[in-house]
Parts: structure tokens; sequence; C-alpha cells
């Protein structure tokens, strides 16, 4: 149960951030949003506010930010309909009954010869049906579509997605990705909070611990490694390197303490590590406590992750792809419950770099993916025009349907090494 929780929790996270980017910048550009969701599959909770509906689905494995002019479900009224109208005081159409009229006893009756929901906003027609009474309606900006049991908010063009401007569309999509790396800053700059400073890659001794080899030897916290057996340390890797190479082998460290330079004989440990033996004596990385070293360490860590994965990403491509490279739900879930079996500080760092990934998958140049269509804005940009929509419909159709034979594919080998 600890580990589903995890589970929902890590990605809830990631999704959320990742959705809530395209929709402040929608929201900002001024494009109408339908629908923010969170997960996939049934609905177990809805809430509407104002022009959009807040959903949680059963599946926790992804969300969508739905904008008008996205989905192509936008409802015609065509000549010969039947509705209903109610009006505002200032005798704009506010509600629209296709289907259940009979439940608005007020509304006026009336037989659709034309009508504009998206750019003239008008509706035209026989008022109680009689082709003597032709009238026309100015319709109001957010009048609502009923159809039943469902309300639908018109859309006016203005407020659609692709009513705005290249620079718009291109943020309102690179929003996603981006706040899957704002996510993971935050993430690490409270981690950095939490264990009270940022580790250090200088020639200093940490804390050292009680009754260690180093607390035996004389060594103590804040002394600058200078040089072991005659070779020039520069950094805390160099430091760990050199005596892990020397488990039980007297070493002879220079130090500088308090301005002068010490010589100190210490004797490492032998410790059994990943079926070797390494030296170890007992002291901690040094530790910057300062509150600017706890800030940019969420921009330093963030970007140190972003160069790896596009390392490995190089990899991938350079040196050939397996499956194995890559991890679908399964095997992010039996990755969680090992990082969960370490605490809920561990768990947040993991929630981080998994935020990192999903940001740079995002924005890989492939259909159905964010990086996809920020590459036909780009084509756009130089062409002067943008593609057809049907057109860049269908690749993304497709696009999607490849990327869901890999998802199978992916969790299909996530399921064998897992449990066969």
């Amino acid at each position: 149960m600890t580990t589903i929780i995890a589970f929902i929790f890590v990605f809830g996270l990631i999704v959320f951030f990742h959705e809530f980017g395209h929709f402040l910048f929608a929201k900002r550009s001024g494009i109408l949003v339908k629908d923010f969701s969170i997960g996939f599959g049934p609905k177990i909770f809805a809430y509407r506010k104002n022009e959009t509906q807040y959903t949680i689905r059963l599946l926790p494995i992804g969300g969508y930010v739905r904008m008008a002019g996205e989905d192509g479900e936008e409802i015609e009224l065509k000549p010969g309909y039947r509705v209903g109208l109610e009006f505002s005081e200032d005798e704009k159409v506010t509600k629209i009954i296709i289907n259940g009229r009979d439940q608005y006893v007020n509304a006026q009756p009336l037989e659709v010869s034309s009508a504009d929901l998206e750019k003239e906003l008008f509706i035209e027609g026989y008022e109680d049906y009689d082709e003597t009474k032709k009238v026309r309606y100015q319709v109001a900006r957010d009048a609502i579509l009923i159809d039943g049991k469902i309300e639908t908010l018109i859309t006016p063009y203005d407020r659609t997605f692709g009513a705005k401007s290249l620079g718009k569309r291109a943020m309102t999509i690179f929003a996603g990705p981006l706040f899957n790396f704002i996510l993971a800053i935050l993430i690490f700059s409270f981690l950095a909070f939490a264990q009270g400073g940022v580790p250090v890659d200088h020639s200093e001794i940490g804390k050292v611990a009680a009754n260690s080899a180093a607390s035996t030897a004389g060594l103590k916290e804040g002394d600058q490694v200078k040089a072991i057996d005659g070779k020039k340390i520069n950094t805390w890797v160099d430091i760990v390197e050199t005596v892990a190479k020397n488990p039980a082998k007297k070493l002879a460290f220079d130090v500088e303490r308090n301005g002068r330079i010490e010589n100190i004989s210490v004797t490492p440990e032998k410790t059994k590590q990943e079926n070797k033996t390494v030296g170890k004596i007992g002291v901690m990385q040094p530790v910057d406590h300062s509150f600017i070293a706890k800030i940019t360490y969420g921009f330093s860590q963030t970007w140190q992750w972003i160069t790896q994965i596009f390392g490995v990403l190089g990899k991938m491509i350079t040196g050939g792809f397996s499956l194995n490279m890559l991890s679908g739900p399964v095997g992010i879930y039996t990755s969680t419950e090992q990082v969960a079996s370490y605490g809920f500080l561990m768990l947040l760092n993991w929630t981080a770099v998994l935020s990192i990934n999903l940001g740079i998958v995002n924005l890989l140049p492939l259909p159905a993916l964010d990086g996809g269509r920020l590459l036909f804005f780009l084509y756009e940009l130089v062409r002067g025009k943008p593609v057809d929509p049907k057109k860049e419909g269908l690749v993304h159709f497709v696009g999607f349907a490849l990327l869901m034979v890999l998802m199978i594919l992916v969790t299909w080998n996530d399921i064998q090494r897992a449990f066969f």
C-alpha cells in the first residue's frame, strides 16, 4: 500500500506540474481551457469552476489540458434545429437548449435558420417555429449549449488555441516541460534546506565520526587536505578515491589547519562495498550551509541531471537502441518501491529526477509530444503560414499510435524484468 501511495504521489505531482504549465500559459494567453484533467480513464472526481472543469481520473499515469479549438467537439447549430433560448437582461442569449427543452419552461422556442457561435455570435430563426416570425439575437460570449445533461460553453474564435499568435501558442506548449524543470528546481532546493546544507566538492574534511580511523588519527572537521602520500588533492572526490583504493594501508595526509601544514597518518578501515573491499576513514563530505548555496543547488542539480540525461540519449542514438534503456509505468513503479524504502527525502529526489526526464522526453521532436508540436511551429515560422490542421492532426495521430505501441512493448519488457 505504501508503494501505491508513493507512486501516485510521484506521478501525480509530476503530471500536475506539467499540465499546470500548459493551463497557466493558456489562461494568460486568453485561451478557453475546457478541462484540466489528471489521470486517464473513468472520472473519480470532477469540479467545475467558471469555464473549466477540473477532473481526477482513475489511472494516475498522465493527464491533459483540453483547450478550445483543439478537440474538434464544437457543436454546430444547423438549419432546422429546434432549440430553446434563455436571455440575459440585455436580451443576449445565455442558454441554447438543444435537448431537454421541457425542463426550461421559460425558454423561447426557435427553429434555427442560421447561426454563428464563433465569430459574429448570433442565432437567427423562426420564433415559436412560425416561419412568419423571423428573428435574430446576439449570443453572449459565455453562453451555454445544453444537450440533455451535458452543458458546453460556446467558443468564440478569439478564445481558441489556433486564433492566438505563434509566440503564445508555442509558449503554451513549451510551458509543460518548463514546469517539469521548475518542479525539479523547487524540490532540489527544498532538499538542500531539509538536509541543512549543500555538499560541496572541496578537499576539506567534513564531520568526523566518533571512534573512526580519522578520529583516532587526529583529523578534524575543517581540515584542508593538500596531499595524500605526496599526491596533490584538489577535490572531495580525490580524497574518497584515494582512501577507497588503500584499505588497511597507512596514508600520509598533509592538511592545512589554522594556517599551518600538518602531517597526519591515517589507516583506512576495510569495508565491503558492492562485493569489493574498499577503504573508509569515517569522514563526511563538507557542506555549505549558506542560504545562497541552498537556493542555487536547485538550479545546479537540475542542470546536472539535464546534461546527464541528454548524454544517455546521445548514447542511445549512437550506441544502438534497446528496450532495456527505457522504463514505462511498471518499471517506474518497481523503482519507486525501492526508493520509497529509503524515506521521504529520497522519494522527493526521485520525483525531481523523473520530472526532469518527463520534461526532456516531451521536448523530443516526435509527433504527439510537445516537442513535435513545437517543431510544427518552427516550420510555420520559417514558412510564414501554418501547416494544414488536418495534415498536422494526422501526423500526430500516427505518432501517438506508434508511441502507444512502444509503450506496450516497454511495459511488457518491464513486466518480464520485474516478475520473470
